[in-house]
């Protein structure tokens, strides 16, 4: 099937290889024209595992290509939207700027039987709006709603072999083409066995920003826990491993930590309450307000941890902080805990030093006041504290009689307990976990 996808940014670019690679012939647009330059050259534009080997099987086969020109989606039968919905400035609703021209742009290339997919997130009631647009705009075309459930570090595998498939359609012949178009697109992932729901609109929209939601309710109960386990002396960890026993807990995003970040999580739970508040459902949304809050909170409590590690000061102290990405295996500061703790840090005084395998060169562009060192060694050396903030492999593999020859003062915090306390402390360093003591 011949395929174009619209946006070609971390989401966009993963899911036009991937639909190459399911063999498909996949055009991806973005008005981005050094993105689509890297993209053409086989380079991914972002850190992503996997993904630049991937582009550079399926560029090989001839069945991927990339444009700046809308018109070069016109004879596709398929077209998905992947482009983003960051949280409006000033508020807590979605901004649709980007899915809305992405939509009025490609409704007059779109023909008779083609089927228009978004898989952006967006707020519930956006498919129904721009459903309405297309039957004026675009009459004989279709618009399906398909909800992406990528995770960064993870996307490649998530889009070849997902948990499951959402179609969002409306009634009648035209959702009887639409849900058929995309079996055609999934065949391979379906044949093996991936299961997909057929909903509403309303329901597709709704199953991502619910899930967020929920996982960011799931963080932020563990590391409410772990507050409660710092003033009673219990060890969250432990806490964590006994409550995730039970099966209708599990232990999955039971780690406690300096909490979540990103591009999703955050402006996804914000963007749900707004549009709750639009429908008159504020009431139910309610306790999203404290699950960020709480996650806010963990940001402020990781700068105080580590001022009682230098003694009840951070002016003056050298402070190494290892990890700028918001999560490891991504090159993404989108709202990340780590350089939100070392802006903080350095602003009550402390030297900061921030390193990372993949993210430098995007953190300096949001905290250009900051100072990076991309070496692991020298970032270490002659520091007063450590503070751990993005869980990266090499870090969780530090040698602490090594680390320690390096640093002046042997203090770590460890914000994501991912190390071995005993490691640590049998080789002289004082070690603080969050929640354990």
């Amino acid at each position: 099937m011949r395929i174009s996808v619209i946006g070609c940014g971390y989401l966009g670019a993963v899911h036009a290889a991937s639909m190459a690679k399911l063999g498909h012939e996949v055009i991806g647009i973005d008005v981005d024209e050094r993105k689509i330059s890297e993209l053409q050259a086989g380079r991914a534009p972002f850190f992503e595992p996997g993904l630049p080997e991937l582009l550079t099987e399926v560029q090989e086969t001839g069945r991927l290509s990339f444009s700046t020109n809308m018109a070069d989606a016109e004879g596709a039968r398929v077209h998905f939207v992947c482009v983003g919905t960051p949280q409006r400035k000033g508020e807590n609703a979605a901004d649709l700027t980007y899915v809305d021209a992405a939509f009025n742009e490609l409704f007059p290339y779109l023909n008779e039987g083609d089927i228009a997919v978004g898989k952006s997130t967006v707020p519930v009631g956006t498919a129904a709006r721009l459903a309405d647009l297309a039957a004026d705009k675009a009459p004989g075309a279709v618009l399906a709603w398909n909800p992406e459930f990528l995770r960064e570090g993870h996307a490649v595998k998530d889009t070849l072999t997902p948990d499951r498939f959402v179609y969002g359609i409306p009634a009648g012949p035209a959702g009887e083409a639409a849900t058929a178009a995309l079996d055609e697109v999934y065949a391979t992932p379906l044949a093996d066995g991936t299961p997909r729901l057929v909903v509403d609109y309303a329901t597709a929209e709704l199953v991502k920003t619910a899930a967020n939601s929920f996982l960011a309710t799931k963080i932020s109960f563990i590391n409410a826990m772990a507050e409660v386990c710092e003033a009673t002396g219990a060890d969250v960890t432990a806490l964590a491993d006994a409550i995730g026993m039970d099966e209708r807990i599990g232990r999955k995003f039971l780690n406690a930590g300096v909490g979540f970040g990103g591009g999703c999580l955050p402006k996804d739970i914000r963007a749900f309450m707004a549009r709750a508040g639009e429908l008159g459902a504020d009431q139910a949304l309610t306790f999203l307000r404290e699950v960020d809050a709480i996650n806010m909170r963990r940001r402020t409590r990781v700068v105080e941890l580590t001022r009682e590690l230098c003694s009840g000061s951070l002016i003056g102290k050298r402070i190494t902080v290892l990890g700028a990405a918001f999560k490891p295996e991504s090159d993404d500061v989108r709202d990340s805990p780590a350089l939100s703790v070392a802006a903080q840090l350095q602003l009550q005084g402390a030297t900061v030093t921030v390193t990372d395998p993949e993210a430098l060169a995007n953190a300096k562009v949001r905290f250009p006041e900051l100072a990076y060192e991309p070496e692991t060694k020298t970032a270490l050396a002659r520091a007063h504290a450590l503070v751990l903030l993005t869980e990266w492999k090499e870090y969780r593999e530090l040698d602490p009689a090594a680390v320690g020859n390096l640093v002046d003062d042997k203090n770590i915090l460890d914000g994501r307990n991912v190390l071995n306390p005993t490691a640590w402390r049998d080789a002289g360093w004082h070690y603080k976990g969050i929640g354990r003591q």
